[in-house]
């Protein structure tokens, strides 16, 4: 049998286990991964590896207890322990007022096709042409002295999910990958950096030999960096980093911080959070999309939604549970693994480009500050408190000029939201994405 045949079967079978042993409701979910890495370092091969595996979550309801058990092990004898375990667990876990399934009327019924899987595998041939391809683009770039490695990668993971309240549905995700990592410089002064390219078809895959040279090039623009001096500037976030502010975004509109009262957007509902004329869009159904779903891990259907429209926020990210704490209906946010309950996560996220490019948004810069890369987390979720370490190049008088390290920029999210300029250099690359971002009246530390 093929895990298109079998899997259904095997949901079905674990869900009526379930049943009969006690539950009132239950779901499950199985995905089988498969997945192919080589890496190479100075041109001799570091890694050559391929990976199956396969995973089954079981969760189980007794009134409003709930229960969760995975198991590697598919097997019959093993798949009838695992009921076991789930249905004991959930006898005596603490209630939880807001577990449960969806009701029939909220499921999804028709899956859309959203081409999140390239069915042709590439041979173990083709992923070391192309991590060859991408190291020796960038060892070549003038300045370059030493190599990390190269990696080139692929996966592919199927998905199925079925539950007692008459869903079920399955998709299959794959991923294509190559990127190098370089060193510049000698001695003491030497400074590292990267490039990637990931994509779901290997037919838009960036070419290798680009990748590579953008890295070398990229790590030898890096030498000789200064620290900046202290001072209130202008932050330009390059396109590559600038989804950071994203995905801070993401987690203050999620909906177990809401819930809990620990966001510092929570009061922010049809209010004003960025500048007028900004907005961000999740995408879900986006064809050959990083993050693209047809359902949600609740399995109810996804849609486009515009979560910031005219600088505005228009809703939370909510799966069931967060969305009945809340009183509010689900929004398709829903993900999970096999052993954790579903909670919020977005989909392709993208912060809509201005019209402005990049050289543009910074001619008027006198002194300011190009960030190439973040380091560290210092962000606090409840107050919006931002301090984060960064380097990249320093602005002056419109135009970039020495690379500067060792630095900490920090604000305040609410006050960098509100005074956020995008550019127009939009490329989704990562997912969740956004343009060349300018943030003004941010505190710079450094020497």
């Amino acid at each position: 049998m093929t895990p298109e045949t079998q899997d259904p079967a095997l949901l079905e079978d674990l869900i009526r286990k379930a049943r009969a042993a006690g539950a009132d409701s239950a779901d499950a979910l199985v995905a089988r991964s498969t997945a192919l890495s080589h890496a190479q370092r100075m041109g001799e091969l570091e890694q050559l590896e391929r990976e199956e595996s396969q995973d089954v979550g079981l969760r189980v309801f007794i009134g409003k207890r709930q229960a969760i058990v995975s198991s590697t092990d598919l097997n019959a004898k093993a798949l009838d322990e695992l009921v076991e375990r789930a249905v004991t667990m959930a006898r005596v876990v603490p209630e939880d007022p807001y577990c449960g399934l969806a009701d029939p009327e909220q499921l999804a019924r028709q899956i859309p096709d959203v081409e999140s899987c390239d069915p042709v595998e590439p041979s173990p041939e083709d992923l070391i042409e192309r991590a060859r391809l991408c190291e020796e683009a960038a060892r070549a770039v003038e300045g370059v002295t030493n190599s990390e490695g190269a990696e080139a990668g692929w996966g592919m993971t199927r998905v199925s999910l079925a539950a007692s309240n008459d869903f079920t549905g399955s998709y299959r995700v794959s991923s294509h990958s190559v990127g190098v990592s370089v060193l510049a410089g000698e001695g003491l002064d030497m400074q590292r950096d990267y490039d990637f390219s990931s994509k779901v078809f290997a037919s838009d895959l960036e070419d290798p030999t680009v990748v590579g040279r953008r890295a070398g090039e990229r790590a030898v623009r890096r030498l000789n960096p200064v620290k900046p001096k202290t001072g209130r500037v202008p932050i330009v976030y390059e396109s590559r980093v600038a989804n950071s502010l994203l995905r801070h975004f993401l987690g203050a509109i999620s909906g177990p911080s809401i819930a809990r009262g620990t966001s510092f957007l929570k009061d922010r509902m049809d209010k004003p959070v960025f500048a007028e004329g900004i907005r961000i869009i999740d995408e879900p159904h986006r064809k050959r999309g990083l993050r693209s779903r047809p359902f949600d891990s609740d399995g109810l259907p996804t849609r486009t939604w515009n979560l910031i429209e005219d600088g505005r926020l228009t809703t939370w990210l909510l799966d069931l549970s967060s969305a009945r704490q809340l009183g509010l209906e689900p929004t398709g946010h829903a993900s999970r693994g096999t052993s954790s309950p579903p909670g919020p996560s977005a989909s392709n996220v993208y912060l809509e480009p201005g019209r402005q490019s990049p050289e543009e948004i910074i001619a008027d810069i006198e002194d300011g500050f190009y960030v190439t890369e973040m380091i560290g987390m210092g962000v606090n979720g409840v107050t919006g408190d931002y301090s984060r370490g960064a380097s990249g190049y320093w602005i002056k008088d419109g135009k970039l000029t020495h690379p500067v390290s060792e630095a900490t920029i920090a604000g305040n999210l609410k006050d960098m939201f509100a005074n956020l300029t995008p550019a127009s250099d939009l490329k989704m690359i990562y997912g969740i994405d956004a343009p060349t971002l300018r943030v003004d009246g941010m505190m710079v530390a450094g020497s």
